[in-house]
């Protein structure tokens, strides 16, 4: 496996975006690179680690959505959002992540992003459930079969990340489908506070838009 690095390369020369993302959980699962290859967009493969790569599930909190150098929307601008990724990465060697659903709870952000960016939004009912330490992520589409729910224990701060850790979490841009080509779009973030988490419950139908079905293991 290559060395990645855990500080943003800078690609990002104009943004369009600035968003914070907070309460967010990652969940992930190994998977053979054979079975998600197909799925990825055309000059793109499946990036490994270890000889695997992964599908993940991450929920998390948006908040402060502004185009940049503008003001957050009230309301618009905060709302949850769960997705579905793969790892993927070009010939120029540019690692990034693969949507294969992103599920929002706001219709304006979901149009947009679907619109403006061929990115695959639904608008879709989602809660955020805060007890201590325990997060509880429930989704559910408005339109359609789809449903989804996530209950994690955070735990303690992981001072010194791992290799695979960081494989899957300092992802600097994502390639997306754009009118018969592929783009890679950059992105700008501090290094992860992470922390570990236990798994206490998981219920969904979300493997289908992966792509595939397989039995997700604690």
């Amino acid at each position: 496996m290559e060395p990645i690095t855990v500080v943003s390369p800078r690609l990002v020369a104009r943004g369009v975006l600035a968003q914070w993302w907070r309460d967010l959980v990652f969940a992930r699962w190994p998977v053979d690179p054979a079975t998600v290859a197909p799925l990825l967009p055309e000059g793109t493969r499946p990036d490994t680690a270890g000889g695997v790569t992964y599908v993940g599930l991450v929920s998390f909190r948006m908040d402060r959505v502004r185009p940049l150098g503008a003001s957050a929307v009230p309301y618009f601008g905060s709302f949850c959002e769960t997705n579905v990724r793969l790892y993927s990465v070009d010939a120029a060697g540019r690692r990034g992540v693969v949507f294969r659903s992103l599920d929002a709870a706001r219709l304006m952000p979901a149009l947009v992003g679907r619109l403006a960016f061929s990115l695959p939004y639904r608008w879709s009912s989602m809660s955020l459930r805060r007890d201590g330490d325990v997060l509880a992520y429930e989704c559910r589409r408005r339109s359609g079969p789809g449903a989804s729910r996530l209950v994690v224990r955070v735990g303690a701060r992981i001072e010194r990340a791992s290799e695979l850790a960081t494989f899957l979490t300092a992802r600097w841009g994502l390639h997306v489908p754009w009118h018969g080509r592929t783009l890679y779009v950059p992105n700008d973030h501090p290094e992860w506070p992470l922390h570990r988490a236990s798994l206490l419950e998981l219920a969904t139908t979300w493997w289908s838009w992966a792509g595939s079905r397989w039995r997700a293991n604690r």
